[in-house]
C-alpha cells in the first residue's frame, strides 16, 4: 500500500470537568489526528499524549512538529505491506512514540480495510467483548467522592482506579475503603513517591489495592524493584515501560507484579503486542491504559485488549464521561463495565467537520510529480 498523502491535524477537545491528576490540571485535551491516504482508503490514527511535558517527554505541540518534519517524510510515496515495515521505516528516530502510533494506527485501519478483516482479529483477540474500568481523578470533596465512586459502583465497573498524590492518598483510600469495603480499587501515583516514603507506602497495604501504579520516578525500574520487596501491595509499571526491552528488564529483576500497556507510550499495536508476549510468557498480569484518547484512539486499545493476556480490566471509559464532544459521529461508550469492540474504526465513523472545527493545527503532505509538497 503506498502512502499518497498524509494530513495531520493538533486538536483540542472539551471535558466536561477538568481532569486532575499529581502532574497537572487538564481542562482541554489536546491531541494529534493523522489521516493516511492509500489506493482509494482513507486511514485515521491519534497520537493522545498530554499538552504538557509532566507524563513524558513528549507532547502534543512537538508530536505535531516531529510528524510535519520528519516521521510523515519518512514514509510518504512509499510502499508497505505490513504495519511491522512502516514501524521499521522510523525506527531510526529515537523516541516520539505517540507521534508514531498517530502513523502506525493509521497505517492498521488502512491494513485491515484493504483485507476487510476486523483489526481485533488481525491482531489475535480471543473476543470482541473486554472488562472496562473506570478512572477518577484527585476528588478532595469527600462526599463528591464518594457520590463519584457509586456512580462507578451503580454501573457495575469492574475495578474503579483512583489518582492520588503526596499527602493526598491515604484519606480518600480511607474514604473510599469505609464506603466501599469491597469495591476492587487500584490507585495510581505518578511518580509521586521516593524510596524514602516506604514506611508511608507500607500503609497501603492495609486497603486491600489491586496495584499501586508507578509509585517511583518515571524513568525508573530499579528502585521499583526494591520496593516491591517492602511492601504486599502489587506494583504496576507505567512510564517506566516504554519498549518490549524495559519490560524483559523489569520482569527480570522483579521490579513490579503488573504492567500497564499503553499503545501511545509504547509506539503503537506493534511494540504493544510485544510486550503482550513477553508478559502473558512470565505471567505477569496485564491491561490495557489509556490517554484520554478520543473514540479514534480508543478503537485501537479496544482492539489490542482482546488479546488473551490482558487479564485485568482496561482503563477505557466512555467518551461521554469526558468529552463534552467527540471528533466521530458515534462516540465509544461501555455499558456496566463492558466494552463491545467494533470490527473496524468506520464503526465509530470519523467525522471531518468535527475534525476541522476543533483543530488549532493542521498540515498536509503528499506526493507531487518528482517532489513533496
Amino acid at each position: 500500500m503506498k502512502i499518497e498523502q498524509a494530513d495531520i491535524f493538533l486538536f483540542e477537545l472539551p471535558l466536561v470537568k477538568n481532569y486532575v491528576t499529581s502532574f497537572g490540571n487538564i481542562t482541554k485535551k489536546r491531541s494529534i489526528l493523522v489521516k493516511l491516504y492509500s489506493e482509494g482508503l482513507v486511514g485515521y490514527g491519534e497520537g493522545s499524549s498530554l499538552p504538557f511535558p509532566f507524563y513524558l517527554p513528549e507532547y502534543a505541540d512537538v508530536s505535531f512538529l516531529v510528524l510535519q518534519d520528519i516521521i510523515i517524510p519518512e514514509i510518504i510515496g512509499k510502499s508497505f505491506n505490513h504495519p511491522q515495515e512502516i514501524v521499521e521505516s522510523f525506527r531510526k528516530i529515537r523516541g516520539y512514540s505517540f507521534a508514531k502510533t498517530a502513523v502506525e494506527t493509521a497505517f492498521w485501519d488502512l491494513y485491515s480495510q484493504e483485507f476487510n478483516i476486523p483489526l481485533w482479529e488481525i491482531l489475535g483477540g480471543v473476543g470482541n467483548i473486554i472488562d472496562v474500568g473506570s478512572n477518577l481523578g484527585i476528588i478532595r470533596d469527600k462526599q463528591k467522592l464518594i457520590d463519584e465512586v457509586q456512580k462507578k459502583v451503580d454501573d457495575l465497573t469492574p475495578r474503579i482506579k483512583l489518582k492520588i498524590e503526596r499527602n493526598w492518598d491515604i484519606k480518600p483510600i480511607s474514604i473510599i475503603r469505609e464506603n466501599f469495603p469491597t469495591v476492587p480499587l487500584c490507585v495510581d501515583a505518578n511518580s509521586a513517591y521516593t524510596l524514602k516514603d516506604i514506611p508511608h507506602l507500607k500503609e497501603f497495604d492495609q486497603f486491600n489495592l489491586m496495584m499501586i501504579e508507578q509509585p517511583l520516578a518515571w524513568d525508573d525500574i530499579i528502585d521499583h524493584a526494591e520496593l516491591q520487596q517492602h511492601i504486599k501491595t502489587p506494583i504496576c509499571l507505567d512510564e517506566s515501560i516504554l519498549s518490549a526491552e524495559d519490560a524483559r528488564r523489569a520482569i527480570k529483576i522483579k521490579a513490579c507484579q503488573i504492567i500497564n500497556i499503553k499503545p501511545g507510550r509504547v509506539g503503537g499495536l506493534v511494540e504493544a503486542k510485544k510486550i503482550h508476549d513477553i508478559c502473558l510468557k512470565n505471567k505477569i498480569n496485564i491491561w490495557c491504559g489509556g490517554m484520554l484518547e478520543c473514540s479514534v484512539g480508543r478503537f485501537f486499545n479496544l482492539s489490542i485488549a482482546t488479546l488473551i493476556g490482558y487479564s485485568l480490566p482496561a482503563d477505557m471509559f466512555s467518551s461521554y464521561d469526558y468529552f463534552a464532544d467527540d471528533i466521530v459521529d458515534f462516540p465509544y461508550a461501555s455499558f456496566q463495565g463492558k466494552a463491545f469492540v467494533p470490527d473496524n474504526l468506520s464503526n465509530f465513523k470519523v467525522n471531518d467537520e468535527k475534525v476541522e472545527h476543533y483543530s488549532i493545527a493542521k498540515r498536509q503532505i503528499r506526493v507531487l510529480p518528482d517532489k513533496l509538497c
